[in-house]
C-alpha cells in the first residue's frame, strides 16, 4: 500500500515536473523591430514592423494609430504556432491621420503557454509626426542653356531640410550640394545618347518624410552630331598588346579576338560602373579654380562621342562609343592636373590602363588614363598644372597618348565646354555666384 502511495506521489511529481517544464519553457516575449521608429512619416513612407520569436512562435500582431482620442486598428493578423518570424507593412495613409503628433502600438503574442496559456506579450509604442506636405522648390537660375554631350548647373532653394536632392532626368539622377548660404546648386548632364524629346530635367526634393516635390527649369536644349571613326585591330595587336595586358583577368579565355571583345564590352562596362562609384565620393562645394588646362602642345586623334566601329580581318566585330578626348604629344609627355582638387582613384583601370581621377567638387572629375607612370596618390590634394603623371600605352591604348574625360556624378561629358572660358562664366560661374559661392 505504501508502495502503491509513494509510486503515485511519484508519478504526481513527475507529471508537475514535465507540466512545469512545459509551462515555463518559453518566459521570452517576441522581439518586435519597426521601421522607421520615430521622426517625421508620411502617406508616401509606409511603416515595416518585423517580429521574431524563436520559442514558441508567434501568435497573433495588432497594430493600431493612436492620434489624439482616435484609435485606428490597422493591423490585426494570427499566426500559425511554427511562424518564428514575421513581417508586416503598414500605409499610414489609410489611417485618416491629420499633421501633427501620432502614436503607434505594436503588440505581439505567441504561443506560448505561459501566463495560464495567454501567452508572452510584447507591445512597442512609436512616437512620429505625421508630416503629408511636400518642400516648396525656387529656381533661382533663370536660364539653363545645354549642349547634348554637355553639362549644365541649376540653383535653387529649398523650404525645409531634405534628405535627398537634385537633378533628375531620363532615370539619372544627379545629387545637388547644399552651399554655406542655404542655397543648393547642382551639375547635372545631357547625356550624348540621350534622344532630346526625353530630356527633361526637373529638381527633386525629398523631405524626411518621404514626400517628394519635382519642380521644373527653364532650359534650351543643342542638339549635336558626334563624329565616327573606324579601328583597325591587327592580329600583330591582339597578340602583343591584348594577351599580355589583359589575358590575367580572364585566364579562361586563350582566343585573341574573344578576349579582345571580352575587355572592350565587359571590361568597359565594368570600369563605366567604377566611375558612378567615384562620382559620389566628391566635396560639396567647389574645388576648382577658373577655366581647366588640357595639356599643352597636343593633338587631338579622338574625340568626345565619337561611335567607333571595330574592324578585324575586313569584318566589322563590335562597336563602341569613346567617351572622352585623346590628346598626344611627345612619348611620357608630362600630364598636368586639368584643375585644382582631390584624387579619388591612382591605379590601374581596366581599357584606361594606369589612371587617375581628381575630384573637383560637386560632383565634377577628371580622368587621365593608359598613363606610363603616375605621379600622385589617393587622397593628395592637387593644384592646378601640377603633374599627375605621364603618357603612356597603358590599357587599351594603340599608342602613346592620354586619355582625358570629364564626368558628372560619374556620367562622362565634353570635355571642350571647360576648356572654354566664355561657356564657364556664362553656364557655371555667373551661376554659382547666385548661390554665394565661387570656385576658389
Amino acid at each position: 500500500m505504501k508502495k502503491g502511495k509513494l509510486l503515485l506521489l511519484l508519478i504526481l511529481l513527475g507529471a508537475l515536473g514535465a507540466g512545469a517544464v512545459v509551462y515555463f519553457r518559453d518566459t521570452t516575449a517576441p522581439r518586435i523591430e519597426a521601421s522607421p521608429e520615430s521622426g517625421p512619416v508620411s502617406a508616401r513612407r509606409p511603416l515595416t514592423a518585423r517580429l521574431t520569436d524563436a520559442g514558441a512562435g508567434l501568435k497573433s500582431l495588432r497594430i493600431t494609430v493612436v492620434q489624439g482620442e482616435k484609435a485606428v486598428e490597422v493591423v490585426a493578423r494570427e499566426f500559425a504556432s511554427d511562424t518564428a518570424t514575421a513581417e508586416e507593412t503598414v500605409n499610414l495613409g489609410g489611417a485618416n491621420l491629420q499633421e501633427g503628433s501620432f502614436e503607434v502600438r505594436i503588440t505581439a503574442v505567441d504561443h506560448s503557454p505561459f501566463h495560464f496559456g495567454a501567452g508572452n506579450t510584447n507591445e512597442k509604442v512609436l512616437k512620429f509626426e505625421y508630416d503629408n506636405k511636400p518642400p516648396a522648390v525656387t529656381i533661382l537660375s533663370t536660364a539653363h542653356n545645354i549642349n547634348q554631350g554637355g553639362a549644365g548647373l541649376v540653383v535653387y532653394t529649398i523650404s525645409e531640410p531634405v534628405e535627398k536632392t537634385g537633378v533628375t532626368v531620363g532615370g539619372l539622377f544627379f545629387p545637388g550640394h547644399r552651399q554655406p548660404s542655404g542655397t543648393y546648386v547642382c551639375l547635372f548632364a545631357f547625356p550624348y545618347d540621350m534622344n532630346p524629346s526625353t530630356f527633361v530635367p526637373k529638381v527633386l526634393a525629398t523631405d524626411p518624410a518621404g514626400n517628394d516635390r519635382l519642380a521644373g527649369i527653364y532650359y534650351h536644349l543643342n542638339p549635336k552630331p558626334f563624329p565616327t571613326d573606324r579601328i583597325e585591330v591587327s592580329q600583330k595587336f591582339l597578340e602583343s598588346k591584348i594577351i599580355p595586358d589583359f589575358q590575367h583577368y580572364y585566364p579562361a579565355i586563350s582566343d585573341p579576338l574573344e578576349l579582345f571583345l571580352k575587355v572592350n564590352r565587359e571590361m568597359r562596362e565594368q570600369n563605366t560602373s567604377a566611375l558612378l562609384d567615384f562620382g559620389q565620393q566628391t566635396a560639396g562645394q567647389p574645388l576648382w579654380d577658373g577655366v581647366f588646362m588640357r595639356q599643352p602642345n597636343a593633338a587631338v586623334p579622338g574625340f568626345f562621342a565619337q561611335a567607333r566601329t571595330y574592324y578585324h580581318a575586313g569584318q566589322a566585330i563590335d562597336r563602341q562609343t569613346h567617351l572622352g578626348i585623346d590628346l598626344a604629344s611627345t612619348a611620357q609627355a608630362p600630364v598636368p592636373a586639368a584643375n585644382a582638387g582631390t584624387v579619388v582613384f591612382a591605379d590601374e583601370l581596366g581599357i584606361y590602363g594606369n589612371c587617375v581621377v581628381i575630384d573637383h567638387g560637386l560632383g565634377l572629375q577628371t580622368l587621365y588614363g593608359h598613363l606610363s607612370q603616375i605621379s600622385v596618390q589617393k587622397g593628395e590634394t592637387l593644384s592646378k598644372g601640377q603633374i599627375v603623371g605621364r603618357t603612356g600605352a597603358t590599357g587599351m591604348a594603340g599608342g602613346d597618348h592620354l586619355h582625358l574625360s570629364v564626368l558628372i556624378a560619374g556620367q562622362q561629358v565634353n570635355p571642350l565646354e571647360w576648356w572654354d572660358p566664355n561657356w564657364l562664366k556664362n553656364n557655371i560661374s555667373d551661376k554659382l555666384a547666385l548661390a554665394g559661392t565661387a570656385a576658389r
